[in-house]
């Protein structure tokens, strides 16, 4: 069973960077390695549903909104998912979940992943 554990939630303020990582384990017990997981980042702003916000897999996705602003990167080693958020705005407030699908291609649509983290806060002041 795979377990998935965010950090790097905070309070900054608009224009500010900051990093979110995920720690993955348990996947080894399933069979497929860590490489084998398509991974992604989604966020959950208060009264709106949870979307998407980026994803890696054979290759790498984003949401228009935050495109050529957050990069999503992954460890294998250390088995570690990352989301660098730069040129932070307002609307970027949510809490931010990291999931993980048993499929090798990332997928937009969060009923496509099988493993979530419990979240962590980003509040960005204006």
């Amino acid at each position: 069973h795979v377990q998935l554990v965010e950090s790097g939630g905070g309070v900054v303020q608009a224009g500010d960077s900051l990093q979110l990582s995920c720690a993955a384990s348990g996947y080894t017990y399933s069979g497929r390695a860590f490489s084998g997981y398509a991974m992604g980042w989604f966020r959950q702003a208060p009264g709106k549903e949870r979307e998407f916000v980026a994803g890696i897999g054979s290759g790498t996705e984003y949401a228009d909104s935050v495109e050529g602003r957050f990069t999503i990167s992954r460890d294998k080693s250390q088995s570690t998912l990352s989301l660098q958020m730069n040129s932070l705005k307002p609307d970027d407030t949510a809490v931010y979940y990291c999931a993980a699908r048993n499929w090798y291609y990332t997928s937009k649509n969060r009923d496509e992943y099988d493993y979530w983290g419990q979240g962590t806060e980003v509040t960005v002041s204006s």
